[in-house]
């Protein structure tokens, strides 16, 4: 690592990476007393829950390892599926009430967690666009054989 690289995980991106894991945990414990409890209530809800815990999981992990290209594309397909899942559950718990009953951590845009599932998602894009990984090194040209 060359002393110019900027580090990656320093002032909001650490931050970020905190919720993000703070997310993953509330929503893997979450759905999971929701699952062992009371799935036949809600399991809709309820599977919508740990698919929102799991992409948190992914998100956290490659928002952390985002300083390689693999972990960077990573990051940016989980932000933007939390992003979409979030705007349309989000809207079906708006106009289809009955689906959503029994809440899920992205319906009503994720009210119940103070509109967190709203934001971070729009917070982590930003990170993502303003902090690229830094390019691969050009390989040098093999050198000439008998000059």
């Amino acid at each position: 690592m060359s002393s110019s690289a900027r580090p990656r995980m320093t002032g909001i991106g650490r931050v970020l990476v905190i919720v993000y894991a703070i997310m993953a945990l509330g929503a893997t414990g979450r759905s999971f007393v929701q699952i062992a409890e009371r799935f036949d209530e809600a399991p809709l809800a309820y599977t919508l829950s740990a698919l929102s815990a799991i992409v948190y999981i992914v998100a956290t992990l490659a928002l952390v390892f985002a300083g390689r290209r693999g972990w960077y594309i990573v990051a940016w397909v989980a932000i933007v599926f939390e992003l979409v899942g979030v705007l349309v559950i989000g809207t079906l718990s708006l106009l289809a009430p009955d689906l959503f009953a029994h809440p899920t951590v992205w319906s009503w845009f994720g009210m119940g967690y103070v509109f967190v599932p709203l934001v971070l998602p729009f917070l982590g894009l930003w990170w993502l666009a303003a902090h690229r990984p830094a390019p691969r090194a050009a390989r040098p040209a093999p050198a000439a054989v008998g000059s």
